[in-house]
């Protein structure tokens, strides 16, 4: 006869632990459930933005508009039809620069969206269903069907004030890819590696970097400073032939000096780095942060570390003036806020105000500044010829 094999009972200090974890974590994910009318929702994303304090926000880790003007109009579309749409994910900020307001963690392409068509830059191009609205604005659609479609609701899942800000990029990887995901610069290293990116690594351990640029552990582990790093220099060497995708202008400038990168220009870009370093430490009271905040957003890093270095170019022994005069003014909150555009006349002008400002210079603006203001299909990626054939959008509603 067969031994038989006892099961042995369960664990049950093991089991009491699990449980005990589970019930913490779920408390992160604490949320609620509620409606908001669009009108509302795209409310709440622009009062107070022209100096960041918005109550709904785009954080730093997803700023990138990726939407193009056909993307755009046929999520309008949908909306204007009573197509069903995904709920929008958004978390109550418990601690920190943006406390009480809420972040956006899922749902950034169709807020801006809603805004550009409510402030009438959304000019609506390629429709499937709804033709003859093709080529149209906001403001040329019926003001009963302005009234319906601003009172139209929208889902939001709000996580409560428990969600620190792990949790909620670690609810931005699992929605956008169903696990957490490699960031760009963690994809670069495994893909383009090589000298220059030997060298980024080399400056990101600088010390007197990772002063000024304060950042959790879990976002340096995660290759961060290598981001800001390769940001700064991409931009400073580069910046005017900047286009639209962020990703594939760095991308392409880490490859091209993989290729090219010889000790000489080592010593020459380390130097500028240091150099820059140093001024900000020296003049800058706050270093890159904003008065009253602890955190240093990738786009407010990249506008004064690289305006500075450009000024000292012009000018090596340069001696900041008065920086109260320029340095969280309106207008240079503007230019780098967290929703920030990324079209190149709109780079070209937050790297120019800080350069000419530092230099005692009057700011002109890029030529093409106006028309992309005025336009979201100028301000957005450009559609492409993949776009016409397919019914679903990639990225559609993310």
């Amino acid at each position: 006869m067969e031994e038989q094999v006892q099961l042995l009972p369960a664990d049950g200090e093991r089991a009491i632990s699990v449980d005990k974890q589970i019930e913490e974590l779920q408390k992160i994910t604490d949320y609620e459930i509620k409606e908001w009318p669009i009108g509302v929702l795209v409310e709440k994303f622009t009062n107070g933005r022209d100096l960041d304090e918005s109550e709904l926000f785009i954080p730093d880790y997803q700023r990138d508009m990726v939407w193009t003007p056909r993307q755009q109009s046929r999520f309008i579309e949908s909306i204007l039809i009573k197509l069903p749409i995904p709920f929008i994910f958004a978390a109550d900020v418990g601690q920190g620069d943006r406390e009480g307001a809420l972040e956006i963690i899922d749902g950034s392409q169709r807020i801006r969206t809603l805004d550009n068509f409510l402030s009438n830059k959304l000019e609506l191009v390629g429709l499937k269903k709804l033709t003859d609205a093709i080529g149209m604005r906001f403001s040329d659609f019926s003001k009963p069907r302005q009234m319906r479609f601003k009172r139209t609701t929208v889902r939001v899942i709000e996580l409560t004030e428990k969600a620190d800000e792990d949790a909620r990029r670690e609810m931005f990887d699992r929605l956008n890819s169903g696990g957490t995901r490699l960031t760009t610069m963690e994809v670069r290293r495994g893909v383009v590696d090589g000298p220059f990116m030997t060298f980024i690594t080399e400056c990101a351990a600088n010390e007197d970097f990772k002063k000024l640029v304060p950042l959790n552990e879990r976002n340096a582990k995660r290759k961060e400073y290598e981001e800001f790093v390769l940001r700064y220099f991409a931009y400073l060497n580069n910046y005017q032939a900047f286009q639209k995708s962020v990703d594939d202008f760095l991308t392409d400038y880490l490859r091209s000096k993989n290729q090219s990168f010889h000790e000489v220009d080592k010593a020459a870009m380390l130097g500028e780095f240091v150099q820059m370093l140093n001024l900000v430490s020296e003049y800058f009271p706050n270093g890159f942060k904003r008065v009253g905040y602890t955190t240093v957003p990738r786009i407010r890093f990249e506008v004064i570390a690289v305006g500075l270095s450009l000024a000292l170019r012009e000018k090596p022994d340069l001696v900041p003036g008065n920086l109260d005069l320029w340095l969280d003014s309106k207008e240079f909150i503007k230019h780098t806020r967290s929703d920030a555009s990324n079209s190149r006349p709109k780079l070209i002008n937050r790297i120019h105000y800080v350069r000419d400002n530092l230099l005692g210079k009057t700011f002109v603006e890029d030529k093409d500044t106006a028309v992309v203001e005025n336009s979201a299909n100028a301000d957005s990626p450009p559609d492409t010829p993949e776009d016409e054939g397919g019914e679903v959008q990639p990225g559609l509603f993310s």
